[in-house]
């Protein structure tokens, strides 16, 4: 299938040699797993390594803001952004027949990785997740290894179940501590796997609250969980030490030391047992879940520093 696939991509699509390499700033929808998928595509050589990026949620794209933690990667990657099926602009040209599932959307992951290794006449490509994106990398990276120079996973989702159940240990105690009543009362009907998008709220907007930001709307979360609770629930129960004790690719970990919604120290544990042919630790003791966004400089510094020369081994 892979084989065929190529063949009918390298008769549509011109190669790129080093000598037509050119900045490139391109926004289209490409065919995907029978899907038009929107995608960007951004940096200043196109004959430089691809790195394609995983955005969280599920269904959270970063397309509006991605250029500020990728600015200074687009200098030395050719940078693609990708709305996954039903999120941002694809969800907007088209909506997904098939029920959502981790296997479909790896499937479709492992179908860009090949759309975009044959545009741009790459063997190999990076490949970098956060959160949701973190744990569908993850699983791309277990099983087509052979198709990444490095894959890089940020706060990802390694055992996500122990991570909610962490993360509602400490809430539960906090709110005892301060006498929250309210809290109390909300977090006793959280259940993990959780049980629907009422339970999801409660926890996510008491996080939120007892760490300082902004808890989001009912409604929202109770339209997200719609579409994608059952996808996530299918997530939340693998753990990866148990999924995926060897990746046969190298492995590059961000966490934040604050993030209580990917738990830091379960990704550390799990760095620790991972076998792999490189790999490496990056912790951001000021950052919680989005430390990308909140500290871009010292992302793309060690990206550019730690993560690139490995495309020339």
């Amino acid at each position: 299938m892979i084989t065929r696939f190529l063949v009918v991509l390298i008769g549509i699509i011109p190669e790129i040699s080093a000598q037509d390499s050119a900045a490139i700033h391109i926004r289209q929808a490409v065919e995907i797993g029978g899907l038009q998928q929107w995608i960007s595509i951004d940096g200043t050589n196109s004959g430089n390594p691809v790195l394609l990026f995983l955005h969280g949620g599920p269904g959270n794209s970063v397309m509006g803001y991605a250029n500020k933690f990728t600015s200074e990667l687009q200098k030395r990657f050719v940078v693609v952004q990708w709305d996954q099926r039903e999120s941002g602009k694809t969800a907007g040209l088209n909506t997904s027949e098939k029920p959502l599932t981790v296997a479909l959307m790896e499937s479709d992951a492992v179908e860009m990785i090949q759309y975009l290794r044959v545009r741009f006449s790459q063997d190999k490509i990076f490949l970098m997740g956060h959160s949701w994106g973190g744990f569908l990398g993850l699983m791309t990276a277990l099983h087509q290894p052979e198709l990444l120079h490095a894959y890089v996973a940020v706060c990802p989702m390694v055992n996500q179940l122990e991570s909610e159940r962490r993360s509602l240990e400490w809430m539960m105690y906090k709110a005892g501590q301060e006498k929250n009543t309210a809290a109390l009362k909300d977090l006793a009907k959280v259940n993990l796997p959780f049980g629907g998008g009422d339970q999801l709220y409660y926890h996510r907007s008491w996080l939120a609250r007892m760490m300082g930001n902004k808890p989001p709307s009912k409604s929202m979360v109770e339209e997200w969980a719609l579409k994608w609770l059952p996808m996530y629930n299918e997530a939340l129960v693998v753990n990866f030490k148990d999924k995926a004790p060897e990746i046969r690719c190298p492995v590059y970990f961000f966490v934040g030391k604050k993030d209580l919604q990917t738990n830091w120290e379960i990704t550390r544990d799990y760095y620790e047992y991972l076998k792999s042919p490189g790999k490496k630790l990056f912790i951001f003791n000021d950052s919680g879940h989005n430390l990308n966004s909140n500290e871009p400089q010292k992302f793309q510094e060690i990206v550019l520093k730690e993560i690139l020369p490995v495309a020339a081994n």
